[in-house]
């Protein structure tokens, strides 16, 4: 019987390697970038082309398995902050700055449209859309966050603050972290003034996963 606990060989570990620093770098690049080239992938992951190649047959591929692992990690935070009993603003709040930081909602917000989704993708982004609203919903009830703002708007405001991005990662990282205290004072119940206007809804953002026209190398 073979041992699937045996050190991987040194070919091996180098392909895995290989996939973990092409995903890393995949992430980075399009996050910035949707409509980037695979050979934008490779550089920034010092790979050659032929190697993201052999992992990944097209740049379809590749954003799948982006968008699948950032609707992994993102429900993993949602389920972690579910489980967490503590204080109600505390949580949802360090929930949010998780998120920011591992870039996975954003991530998966910004890859919609850019690929054809299959049948198992569409049923984790359903899964983990109601993980989301679950989050949102025990935030209100507990009163730590307004009534009037929906979790399409969070899902938003997320996304352009992940879109924040300076030169050099520690200037980048720091702004998006001062703009999350910002955003956290206004989300945080009662609120200081009605909202204007209603809030996008699940069918809004839904359109954007919709309609793939393909993608290019």
């Amino acid at each position: 019987m073979r041992n699937t606990d045996a050190p991987l060989s040194g070919r091996r570990r180098e392909a895995a390697r290989n996939d973990v620093e092409i995903l890393d770098a995949a992430r980075e690049v399009f996050l910035a970038d949707p409509t980037a080239s695979v050979a934008a992938v490779a550089a920034r992951a010092k790979v050659g082309i032929s190697a993201l190649y052999r992992r990944y047959a097209s740049k379809e591929d590749l954003l799948a398995e982006l968008a699948r692992d950032g609707l992994v990690r993102y429900g993993a935070e949602l389920e972690r902050a579910l489980a967490d009993d503590g204080d109600p603003w505390t949580v949802y709040a360090d929930c949010l700055a998780r998120i920011l930081d591992g870039g996975s909602q954003a991530l998966a917000q910004r890859l919609a449209g850019t690929f054809t989704p299959t049948p198992e993708l569409t049923e984790l982004a359903r899964r983990v859309g109601a993980l989301a609203t679950a989050v949102h919903e025990r935030a209100q009830r507990d009163g730590a966050l307004r009534g009037d703002v929906s979790h399409e708007d969070v899902v938003l405001l997320l996304e352009t603050l992940s879109s924040i991005s300076l030169p050099g990662v520690d200037a980048g990282e720091g702004l998006r972290h001062r703009y999350l205290a910002l955003l956290l004072q206004a989300l945080r119940a009662p609120g200081a003034a009605p909202l204007p206007g209603p809030p996008a809804g699940p069918a809004e953002l839904a359109t954007r996963w919709r309609g793939a026209t393909g993608t290019h190398s």
